[in-house]
């Protein structure tokens, strides 16, 4: 027989787990439904960033990662093949990146709006540089055409950023009991 503390052991990994898969059909969802091609480079301009954000500054990295899973099968869905592999890299690690730095900036500061706000910047700078190597080393893309995406990946992470930060502090003023998860 399972004890109640081992059973709640076994709850929390799972939990997030179901939290994650649910946060990257999210991400799915929304990416699918608001994306705007950019024809330079074959790429396009999402709002799926938003959710990586609110998953891992509300329940951490491990969740955020899995978020960021989702943005790469709204590649598969929306034939975006190439781009793929790179999404599922970049956007997994940063989810990773957001909620484990958001947590260790927190624990210095009580400030949450400075942490997520820093913590959304640093995995914002992931993705857009991620995404700037792998189209000239994966894709083969020239380097003004690799840079031409750099600006709208710019304005990609602002608008997740701004969208983010007053969503999470919303989710933690609903549900105060979130904000030691994270």
């Amino acid at each position: 027989m399972i004890s109640m503390a081992t059973a709640r052991e076994v709850e929390k990994p799972l939990l997030k787990i179901v939290l994650g898969t649910v946060f990257a059909a999210l991400v799915c969802v929304v990416t699918v439904l608001f994306t705007l091609p950019i024809p330079a480079t074959n790429g396009y301009f999402n709002l799926g960033e938003s959710i990586i954000y609110i998953a891992a500054l509300t329940f951490g990295p491990f969740v955020g990662s899995i978020a960021g899973g989702g943005a790469a099968i709204a590649d598969l869905i929306l034939a975006f093949y190439p781009f793929a592999p790179g999404t599922l890299t970049i956007k997994v690690l940063e989810g990773l990146v957001v909620g484990a730095l958001n947590r260790k900036i927190r624990r210095g500061t009580s400030s949450t709006t400075l942490s997520a706000t820093i913590s959304v910047i640093f995995g914002g700078g992931i993705m857009i540089a991620g995404y700037f190597v792998y189209e000239q080393t994966v894709l083969g893309y020239p380097m003004e055409l690799a840079l031409a995406e750099v600006p709208l990946n710019i304005v990609q992470a602002i608008v997740g950023l701004a969208v983010a930060v007053p969503v999470f502090h919303a989710i933690i003023r609903m549900f105060p009991q979130l904000k030691s998860q994270t």
